[in-house]
C-alpha cells in the first residue's frame, strides 16, 4: 500500500524533495521552509491515502504562510508539491514498490488539493499583510502632512498679526514647515513615479544635479546652523538618468544629512568619477549608528531620528531610484562622526 510505503520511507520522501530545489535556494529552504510544512504535508499524505478522505488543510495552509514569511514565491510554493509527488513516485519505483492505479489517482489529487490550499493561503496572508503596509503609509502621511501643515498656517496667522517680524523665530518654523511640506510632496512623487515605472532618461553632466542641489541645500543648512561643503569632480563627467528621480534621491539624502548632522556641524556632497563609473557621497555628522544598523536604514518605516518624525520612507524610496537608474546606494557608518551614502552610477561614455 502507497500510505505504508511512505510512511516507512518518510525521511527519504522529504530529503528527495529537498534535493529536487535549485542548488542556489536549497540551502535556504532546507534550514527553514523544511522545518515543517513539507514533513506535515507528507504526514497528512500518508493519512489521505489510508483513509480515502478529505484532504486536511492544516498542513498545505501552514506551508503557504511558511513560503510567504520567508520570502518565496507563489511559483516556489508549486514547486514544492511538484518535489514530493515526484520525490514519492521515483523512490516507489527505485524500491519496486507497486502503485495501483487508484493510488496513483488518490496522490495526484492530493497533490492538486494541497497546492491549492497553500497558494490561495500564501495569496490571502501577502495580500492582507500589503493592504495593512498600505494603510498605515497613508496614515502616516495624512498624520504628517497635518502637522507640518498646522504647524505652517499657525506660524503664518502670527506673522499676519503684524507682532512679530519675518525674521524671527516664528518666520523661521514657517520656513521648516513649508519645506518639510515640500519634502513630503517630492517624496510622494518619487513613489509613484516608481510604482508606475515611468522613467525619461537624458544625458546630463553631474555637475548640473549638484548645482541645483547646491542652492536649496546652503539655504537648509545655514538655517539649521550647519555649514555645507560641496566638492564636484573635475571635468564634465555625465550620467544617463532620470533627471527628477535622481535629484529626489540626492536631495533626499542631503536633507537628512542637514536633519541629523548634530548642531554646529558640517554636510558634505561630492562627486568623483572613475573611467566607468560616478559617485556622489554625502557625508553628515549625526554621531554615528549603533552595531549591524547600516542596513536597516534602508527598511521602509525604518527612522533615525530621536523624535520618530517622518515615515522613514525616504531612505528606502532613494535607494529605489537609484537602481531604477541603474546604480546602487550604500551607506557606510563613521563610528563617532556620522555616516556617509554613496551613490553609484555608470558613467555614460561616448
Amino acid at each position: 500500500m502507497l500510505d505504508e510505503f511512505i510512511r516507512s520511507n518518510r525521511v527519504e520522501v522529504i530529503t528527495r524533495s529537498r534535493q529536487k530545489v535549485a542548488p542556489g535556494a536549497a540551502k535556504r529552504r532546507s534550514e527553514k521552509v523544511y522545518g515543517s510544512g513539507i514533513p506535515l504535508f507528507v504526514d497528512r499524505l500518508v493519512e489521505q491515502l489510508a483513509n480515502r478522505g478529505p484532504l486536511n488543510e492544516t498542513a498545505a495552509m501552514a506551508h503557504g504562510k511558511e513560503m510567504l514569511q520567508h520570502g518565496f514565491s507563489i511559483a516556489q510554493v508549486v514547486e514544492d508539491y511538484g518535489h514530493v509527488c515526484q520525490a514519492v513516485t521515483e523512490l516507489a519505483i527505485a524500491r519496486n514498490a507497486p502503485i495501483t492505479t487508484e493510488e496513483f489517482h488518490t496522490l495526484n489529487l492530493c497533490i492538486d488539493t494541497a497546492t491549492a490550499e497553500a497558494v490561495t493561503e500564501y495569496q490571502r496572508l501577502r495580500d492582507g499583510v500589503a493592504r495593512k503596509r498600505e494603510t498605515e503609509r497613508l496614515g502616516a502621511m495624512a498624520h504628517e502632512l497635518r502637522n507640518v501643515l498646522h504647524s505652517a498656517v499657525v506660524s503664518y496667522d502670527i506673522l499676519r498679526q503684524g507682532t512679530v517680524g519675518v525674521g524671527g523665530s516664528v518666520g523661521a518654523i514657517l520656513g521648516r514647515s513649508l519645506s518639510r511640506l515640500r519634502e513630503v510632496v517630492d517624496r510622494s512623487l518619487a513613489e509613484v513615479r516608481l510604482e508606475a515605472a515611468v522613467r525619461v532618461s537624458e544625458r546630463m553632466p553631474i555637475s548640473e544635479l549638484v548645482a541645483d542641489i547646491e542652492v536649496v541645500a546652503a539655504f537648509e543648512a545655514k538655517g539649521m546652523g550647519l555649514s555645507l561643503t560641496v566638492e564636484c569632480v573635475e571635468g564634465e563627467a555625465e550620467v544617463e538618468v532620470d533627471r527628477h528621480m535622481l535629484a529626489s534621491a540626492v536631495g533626499n539624502l542631503v536633507q537628512n544629512a542637514i536633519k541629523f548632522t548634530r548642531a554646529g556641524g558640517r554636510v558634505a556632497l561630492k562627486t568623483r568619477a572613475t573611467a566607468t563609473r560616478v559617485f556622489i557621497d554625502v557625508e553628515d555628522q549625526c554621531g554615528g549608528l549603533p552595531p549591524g544598523a547600516v542596513e536597516a536604514l534602508f527598511q521602509p518605516f525604518e527612522q533615525r531620528s530621536a523624535d520618530r518624525s517622518g515615515l522613514g520612507l525616504g531612505l528606502s524610496i532613494s535607494r529605489r531610484a537609484v537602481e531604477a537608474n541603474g546604480g546602487e546606494l550604500h551607506a557606510r557608518d563613521v563610528p563617532g562622526t556620522g555616516c556617509v551614502f554613496t551613490i553609484e552610477l555608470p558613467r555614460a561614455l561616448g
